[in-house]
């Protein structure tokens, strides 16, 4: 035998490169890490269209209730309203002699998935008005609050 018909015979009897199952094994690895990073992609990508952001519950200033109100009478001095409701949301330095209470609720996640923004009155606006002597003159809103 000559030597090109021994090594015709030795590559024939190695198994080919390309076609062995050690080729392979990686090429399955790669699928798999496509699968995988192709999965992570949706998955993440998704979460960003599925879920809304979470708000929190939002409330602006003291609430205040008709029964609160109705305690206020015409003749009462400021401290005794500052007793009754607290204080104001808005001292106006224009306008001393009027004082604003004012509520709003901004309902988020939580309470829009349990409905509490009807069950609060969202928005109330009561206004104490004085005299010079800071006698309580009038009072407006009281009818727009909630009753208990």
């Amino acid at each position: 035998m000559s030597h090109l018909t021994m090594i015709k015979s030795q590559v024939l009897r190695t198994p080919n490169l390309l076609t062995s199952s050690k080729i392979s094994l990686p090429k399955a690895f790669l699928r798999k890490g496509l699968l995988a990073l192709t999965l992570g992609a949706s998955i993440a990508l998704s979460g960003c269209s599925l879920f809304s952001v979470y708000t929190i519950d939002l409330p602006q200033g003291t609430p205040i209730t008709q029964t609160q109100a109705q305690k206020l009478q015409v003749g009462m001095n400021q401290n005794q309203v500052l007793y009754i409701l607290g204080s104001p949301a808005i001292r106006d330095t224009l306008a001393p002699n009027r004082w604003d209470y004012i509520y709003d609720y901004q309902a988020g996640t939580e309470g829009k998935r349990k409905g509490i923004a009807d069950v609060k009155n969202a928005s109330q606006h009561l206004i104490v008005y004085f005299d010079e002597q800071g006698i309580v003159t009038r009072i407006e809103g009281v009818d727009s609050l909630p009753v208990s």
